[in-house]
Formats: structure tokens, C-alpha cells, sequence
């Protein structure tokens, strides 16, 4: 069954299918399988549900001798008669223990950010691609630690 929304400013009497927000094909290039190297390793996988309007990460990495597994939901938040949200916001759901973690991405050009929490956070990812796009590198900051990271598409 498709499912058709009216946005609180659209006239009611034309129907209106909804379209996934251009800013989300910046996404693409997280799209694939990555290993995942430096001072936290293994695997994460990107990939588009049905409809485009949101990215799935599935996330099976070791950090500080830690099993960090779970599945991350990216998109734009949009309730029912609303516009979408601004940013493009994920929820990551842990598996290892029920926590649920939030954050903002932005990719602009080969520079991808992702903030915990709200954007402009200071624990916060900054990273870039190779410019083929086949691989990154990049750094979670937060106050009083981090680590690097690298990351290689294997598929």
C-alpha cells in the first residue's frame, strides 16, 4: 500500500507524493562496505532502504578492546504533516547493550562530519575522502580523548 502525505502548506485537494530531500544523495558515497583500520577496526556497510529517503549503517567494529556492534538509521527527521528536518540527523542502536545514540552528518564535497548529539557538538567526526572515493581517513574528538581512523571500500 503507497502512502500519500499532505504537508500542513500544501493544498489539500492535490495530491502529493513526497520525494527524499536532494541533500541525501550526498550520502552516496558512504554506499558499500568498508574495513575499517587505525585505533578502531572491522567493518561498517552502507546502504539505501526502499525510497531513498533513508541510509542504513550496519556497524560490527572493536574499539579499546570493546565490541561495538549495532545498526544506524540516517535520513531527515519529518513528522507526520511537517516539513522535513534541516539537517540530516541518525539514530545508531546498539546491539552489545540497547543504547540508542544520536547524531548529524554532513558531507559536502569529499569532507564528511558527523556530530554527536546536535551539530557543532564538540565530540564530533571529521574526515575525508580519497579523491576517487575509494577510501578516507579521519578523527573522532571529543572533550579529552579521540582516535584516527581509515577506512578502505572492499565492496
Amino acid at each position: 500500500m503507497e502512502r500519500i502525505f499532505m504537508p500542513k502548506n500544501r493544498d489539500t485537494q492535490t495530491a502529493y507524493q513526497p520525494k527524499p530531500n536532494p541533500d541525501l544523495k550526498s550520502l552516496d558515497k558512504l554506499i558499500g562496505t568498508w574495513t575499517i583500520s587505525g585505533e578502531t577496526h572491522g567493518q561498517i556497510r552502507f546502504m539505501w532502504i526502499e525510497g531513498g529517503f533513508f541510509l542504513i549503517q550496519h556497524v560490527d567494529l572493536e574499539y579499546g578492546g570493546r565490541r561495538i556492534k549495532g545498526m544506524e538509521v540516517i535520513g531527515h527527521l519529518q513528522r507526520l504533516g511537517e516539513e522535513p528536518s534541516k539537517e540530516i540527523r541518525s539514530r545508531f542502536y546498539s546491539s552489545n547493550d540497547g543504547l540508542t545514540l544520536d547524531y548529524v552528518y554532513q558531507l559536502v564535497g569529499n569532507t564528511l562530519k558527523i556530530w554527536f548529539g546536535e551539530k557543532g557538538s564538540n565530540n564530533r567526526f571529521v574526515g575525508r575522502f580519497s579523491p576517487d572515493g575509494n577510501s578516507f581517513s579521519g578523527k573522532w574528538k571529543w572533550p579529552g580523548g579521540g582516535y584516527c581512523v581509515a577506512g578502505t571500500r572492499s565492496k
